[in-house]
Parts: C-alpha cells; structure tokens; sequence
C-alpha cells in the first residue's frame, strides 16, 4: 500500500511529472491516476493539491508561460541592440522555446484550456504577449504614422507565424516538409513582413 509522498514539494513533483506524461502522451492523454502513480502517491493525496486534471495541467501551462515570458524578455534584451534586432531575438525565443520545453508548449497551447475557467492563465499569457507588442511598438515607430499598424496586430502576425512554424516545421507533422530549417523558415517570413511595412529595404 502505498504510504503517501513525504518528501519535498509534492505539488511541484506532480507538475514535473504531468510534463513527462503530456510529453508522452500529449496533454489530453493521461489520468490524475497516472500522475499519482508516477510519483509514488495514492490519487487521494493529489486531490489536496488539485481538484482535477484540468487544474494540473493549468498549473504546468501557467509555469511554462512564465518561463516563455522570462525568455522574451531576455531575448527582447530592452530593445537593443536595435529595435530590429531585438524584435527579430523574440521570433527565435519563441522557437527556443517550443523546442526546449515541449511539455509546458503542449500544456499552454494544446490542451484546451479555457482562460475565463483559469484567469490566472490569462494573466500570464498577457505577461509574454506583453513583451511581443512592446517589441513592435518600438519597431513600429521607425514607420510613418500614418502607415503604422497597432502593435497588437503587428506583434499578433509575428505570433501567428512563430506558432505556425512551430507547428508545421518543428513538431513533426508528417504533412508538412521544408528543406529549410525552422529558425531560417521564420526569419525569411519576418524579413518579408517587414519589407512589406518598409521596415526593411528590399535587399536586406
């Protein structure tokens, strides 16, 4: 029988083993049960710590976007060394990410979270698009007014195109092929968006 979990931090052991069963078996795949087991507990003791699946996987969605927020900023680095430059790091960040935290990508973008269910969610996915606007709010100022997209839709087509390649290049999908790789796919769409808003001369 099964005596309980008596050491260290019990709630983060069930998100760290959550993470390797939605790497396994994707977000949607696994039982409390399963969690429970992976970490030598019975379910009775993972309930004092989340009333469901949903909530374990609201708290690995929740940390990854922290961290996902944590590296934007690093990778925004404050705008330098240019305001391109910068805005360009937080593309890759974004596939650096996807890349080196599979689970916690999965967690926040595949499991069918509601925000209105988890606002504190919503709150944290705030924190990291945050980064993304003020990024093409700072590039954005080197267009004339008049021709000067709102950052929330310009960082939202960068967004879109970093979730695509993640998506379509990096994750496997058996249905989509490029010779190219992921980073290269998202820095020659980037070069072309902001060619497209003059941001960029034709032959950079």
């Amino acid at each position: 029988m099964k005596q309980g979990y008596h050491h260290g931090n019990l709630r983060q052991a069930l998100v760290e083993a959550a993470l390797e069963l939605i790497a396994e078996k994707g977000p949607t795949g696994f039982t409390l049960s399963e969690a429970a087991k992976a970490v030598d507990v019975t379910p009775a003791a993972v309930y004092r710590h989340f009333a469901g699946r949903d909530q374990l996987i609201a708290e690995v969605a929740r940390q990854g976007y922290d961290i996902f927020a944590a590296l934007m900023e690093f990778a925004y680095a404050d705008g330098q060394p240019t305001a391109l430059a910068a805005f360009e790091a937080t593309g890759r960040a974004y596939l650096a990410f996807a890349r080196k935290y599979p689970g916690h990508y999965m967690a926040m973008f595949e499991s069918g979270l509601s925000f209105n269910a988890h606002p504190d969610l919503a709150l944290m996915a705030q924190k990291a698009r945050a980064v993304l606007e003020r990024a093409a709010e700072r590039l954005s100022q080197h267009m004339p007014a008049g021709r000067r997209p709102p950052a929330s839709m310009f960082s939202a087509h960068i967004w879109a195109m970093s979730h695509g390649v993640v998506e379509l290049f990096m994750r496997g999908n058996p249905g989509a092929k490029s010779p190219f790789t992921p980073e290269d796919l998202l820095e020659s769409g980037i070069g072309i968006y902001l060619r497209g808003l003059g941001l960029l001369t034709p032959d950079a």
